[in-house]
C-alpha cells in the first residue's frame, strides 16, 4: 500500500516530502493551504488524527503524526542504512543529538520569535506602546541571546561540513533543515553572521530531491534561500 504524506504548505511537512524525494518511496501527496487570515490548517484535518498537526502520514492502518517519528519510520521503511545510524555506531549519540536538538532546543525560541514579532500589530492601538515594549524585552533577554548561542555552536560545527554527521545527509539533517531555514527567514544579518550554515542550507537547497520536493508541494515561503 502507497504510504500517504498530509503535507501543509511552509511547514514542518516540507522536510518529509524532501525525505521521500531523496529515498524515492513511493507516496501519495494530500496538500492542505493555511488560512490566510489565521495562518491555520483545515480543522477537519484532526478528523485523521486527534493530535490535528503537520506533518501525518499513513501507512496501511498507520497514522503517525511528529516530524521525527516519521522520519524515522521513513527511513526504516525505505531500508535507507546510510540515513540513520545505530547504537553500534560510534556517532549514534550525535544522531541521537541533532535529531532532537532541531525541535526540543532551537524550534521553540523561533516559534517565540515568530509570535512576538506579530504581537504590536494585532494589539489595540493604544495597548500598542506596552505591547511593543514587552516585545522587545522578550526578545532582547531571551530569545536573541539564546537563538545567537545555539546559531554560533551550528556555525562552528558546520565549517566545511555539507551534513551534520561525517559520511554524508541522515534523518538529523532532515530535522535540522526547517529551524534553519527559519533562522534565515527571520533573523536580521543572519546570512552574513553564519555564513558556513548559510552555505550548508544553500546545499540542501540545490539537490535535485529538494528541488523536486519544492515543484509538488506548494507554497514554501522558506526556499530556496537566495544569496
Amino acid at each position: 500500500m502507497t504510504l500517504i504524506l498530509h503535507h501543509l504548505e511552509t511547514s514542518r511537512s516540507m522536510r518529509i516530502l524532501w525525505l521521500l524525494e531523496e529515498l524515492g518511496l513511493d507516496y501519495e501527496l494530500k496538500t492542505s493551504q493555511r488560512d490566510p487570515k489565521t495562518m491555520f490548517g483545515p480543522a477537519d484535518h484532526q478528523k485523521l488524527h486527534p493530535q490535528g498537526s503537520w506533518p501525518l502520514i499513513q501507512d496501511g492502518d498507520l497514522t503517525l503524526p511528529e516530524s521525527g517519528a516519521i522520519v524515522e519510520y521513513v527511513i526504516n521503511k525505505a531500508g535507507a542504512e546510510s540515513w540513520r545510524r545505530t547504537p553500534d555506531q560510534a556517532d549514534w549519540p550525535d544522531y541521537l543529538r541533532w535529531m532532537h536538538f532541531a525541535e526540543a532546543t532551537l524550534q521553540p525560541y523561533l516559534l517565540m520569535h515568530l509570535v512576538f514579532s506579530k504581537l504590536p500589530k494585532q494589539a489595540p492601538a493604544m495597548a500598542r506602546p506596552i505591547v511593543s515594549k514587552v516585545k522587545e524585552g522578550v526578545e532582547g533577554f531571551i530569545i536573541n541571546p539564546k537563538v545567537e548561542l545555539y546559531m554560533k555552536m551550528i556555525e562552528a560545527h558546520l565549517t566545511g561540513k555539507d551534513s551534520f554527521l561525517e559520511g554524508g545527509l541522515t534523518g538529523a539533517d532532515v530535522m535540522m533543515i526547517f529551524p534553519l531555514e527559519s533562522v534565515f527567514a527571520r533573523i536580521d544579518d543572519a546570512g552574513k553572521k553564519y555564513p558556513n550554515t548559510k552555505k550548508y542550507v544553500q546545499g540542501i537547497h540545490g539537490r535535485p530531491a529538494f528541488k523536486a520536493a519544492l515543484e509538488k508541494g506548494g507554497e514554501y515561503k522558506l526556499a530556496p534561500l537566495q544569496d
